[in-house]
């Protein structure tokens, strides 16, 4: 007999679904140990197994726990990765991570987006949206593969730093997407109201150029405050700085959204100040007491990173149905994602050659994992085309979860395993 919809989305099905992802969690990262396989893609394996072959997860269950999950999930990872830059290391190699992270960014968006469009045949801004879901990279990914192959430090932090300031930036390109999918949206009118002869292509620039500066701008604010309140209130030991600093952090991120700015980036650039207090303050009393409020945050943000993680992969691969993935869709979305790894992401970093050299641009090009932003993203189309009851938006969006799941899938296990042959090959001497 079926289970009612009361205990498919009652408490009940809840604690069960969540021991289910736990336990799917710790069964990846021991796999991962004992094999030294990265986690990440094993979490998608197991989301599939435990939700559409074994049914222990209902679909529907699934996906409405991933909904509310992705985006909780997503702003802790953002949060995490923002304590790993070092602006030292930033100002060093300033020019290739910027072209990365603008050109390289829109190019992956474009390329990627003209790859979807050509094999599924459908119209350039449902490619381009496509594009900007899987044009990030992912730090998750990237961190604990640079712990096990120690390579140079500027590679290391340029391709750190990529990842890191691409993901809140993915986001923002993704709705600047929606705006030429679907301008209908009633929160898109007042912008496109803006814009001169209605150019959808005026109020995308206008409306990215916005939401990285006024995400600058509110995350500095946050930033100052917390900053004050650790040194005025001796806020140093734990459990203060790290209920302070989330607390801020969530009020950054709604601060954002009210704004009509990013919230993602606004957390993001948050800890990248807190994370580099001496260089943005430079006050030289209680530095001892910040750095011991920085590490507090940075510990218990890495724990709360990895249970985000592992519940938005499981939960993806959980939510999938056999009529996201039948055979001709998958066997097109495999295509698609080999063809993001092996000619989009090499062609958009193209524009870092002339500063690296053929050797360290083989080695970044081939060394950009997709991962929690795309698939924290790949629901959004299916998820917007039923809110406003777009049925083409809706098979579209069938079609980008899939292409975005075997993108991710494949770039993180490819590019795992690739990873010592290109250090060998490329950068040792």
């Amino acid at each position: 007999m079926m289970p009612s919809p009361a205990f498919e989305y009652g408490i009940e099905a809840i604690a069960l679904a969540f021991m289910i992802v736990l336990l799917s969690g710790l069964a990846s990262m021991l796999i991962s140990k004992r094999t030294k396989f990265p986690y990440t893609p094993l979490l998608i394996f197991f989301g599939i197994l435990v939700g559409p072959v074994l049914h222990l997860i209902l679909p529907n269950t699934a996906r409405v726990l991933f909904y509310y999950i992705r985006a909780f999930g997503l702003f802790i990872v953002m949060f995490s990765a923002g304590f790993q830059i070092r602006v030292s290391l930033l100002k060093k190699h300033m020019l290739v991570i910027g072209l990365l992270d603008t050109l390289g960014l829109l190019i992956t968006a474009l390329v990627a987006g003209i790859i979807f469009q050509f094999v599924f045949h459908v119209s350039w801004a449902v490619g381009f949206l496509f594009g900007a879901i899987v044009s990030g990279t992912d730090p998750a990914t990237l961190i604990p593969l640079f712990k096990e192959h120690k390579i140079d430090e500027g590679i290391e932090t340029t391709i750190l730093t990529e990842s890191i300031f691409n993901g809140p930036l993915a986001i923002i390109l993704t709705m600047v997407a929606f705006i030429f999918v679907l301008p209908e949206i009633p929160s898109l009118q007042d912008l496109i109201s803006i814009s001169p002869g209605g150019s959808l292509y005026f109020v995308a620039v206008i409306f990215f150029i916005y939401q990285i500066f006024a995400s600058l701008v509110i995350a500095g604010a946050f930033a100052v405050v917390t900053y004050y309140l650790i040194k005025r209130f001796n806020l140093h030991t734990t459990p203060y700085p790290e209920i302070l600093g989330l607390g801020m952090a969530f009020g950054g991120y709604v601060a954002g959204e009210v704004l009509h700015a990013s919230g993602f980036l606004v957390v993001t650039i948050i800890a990248i100040i807190l994370g580099n207090h001496r260089f943005f303050f430079k006050d030289g009393r209680k530095e001892k007491d910040m750095d011991e409020a920085v590490r507090h945050n940075i510990d218990f943000n890495e724990g709360l990173s990895t249970f985000s993680i592992i519940f938005i992969f499981v939960l993806l691969g959980a939510s999938l149905s056999a009529g996201d993935a039948t055979s001709s869709v998958l066997l097109y979305g495999t295509f698609v994602a080999l063809l993001v790894i092996f000619v989009a992401r090499p062609l958009a970093t193209l524009v870092i050659l002339p500063k690296t050299g053929i050797k360290k641009y083989l080695f970044i090009a081939f060394e950009g994992p997709k991962g929690a932003v795309a698939a924290s993203m790949a629901t959004l189309p299916i998820v917007i085309g039923k809110i406003y009851g777009d049925q083409n938006l809706i098979m579209w969006g069938s079609f980008i979860l899939v292409s975005t799941l075997m993108t991710v899938f494949l770039s993180m296990i490819l590019e795992s395993a690739w990873m010592p042959y290109l250090k060998r090959k490329l950068l040792d001497e």
